[in-house]
């Protein structure tokens, strides 16, 4: 099987890599198509599956996945939350997972909402670099306990479900 992931960021190729251990998975850069920092579960979902599509139009892949996080405002539980969404498309039908769903600090959550975006915001808060590229803001609010690897994994496999087993009746 042969999946092109609408990214390149590494963590994103590793997720759809663990799931499919046995599958052969190239990255490829393409526009998510929504905004550097999606807001909202639909606009998050949009970015997911508009990289998928252009993965798998760029390619010869069997398989498009596009992965994407953004955040939601809440009111219930009240916060702004981190969302993650991946859809899996094989031209004719897409499905979609999402992953954990963690609330952000208010400090945090503050300089998003004034625009910033929030990859950039744990880089400087943290001191460091790329955290969007390792552990992800679910690492560091778990204590490293949940990886941006482990959170999107879970999304990929509940988006692949519906290619890899015969249990969906709406196929």
């Amino acid at each position: 099987m042969d999946v092109a992931v609408g990214s390149e960021n590494p963590v994103k190729r590793t997720a759809v890599e663990r799931i499919l251990p046995d599958a052969t998975v190239v990255s490829v850069g393409v526009d998510s198509g929504v905004a550097e920092q999606p807001w909202g579960r639909e606009e998050t979902a949009t970015g997911a599956r508009n990289r998928a599509t252009a993965a798998l139009s760029d390619t010869d892949a069997d398989f498009g996945v596009g992965i994407e996080g953004g955040v939601a405002d809440r009111t219930e539980p009240e916060g702004l939350w981190l969302v993650m969404w991946a859809a899996v498309t094989d031209g004719e039908t897409t499905a979609f997972g999402d992953g954990p769903s963690i609330r952000l600090p208010a400090a945090v959550a503050g300089r998003v909402r004034d625009g910033e975006e929030l990859g950039p915001v744990l880089d400087d808060r943290l001191g460091r670099e790329a955290v969007a590229k390792r552990e992800g803001a679910v690492g560091v609010y778990t204590d490293g306990r949940v990886t941006r690897t482990d959170a999107l994994a879970d999304a990929v496999a509940g988006a692949f479900g519906l290619f890899l087993t015969d249990r969906y009746d709406s196929r």
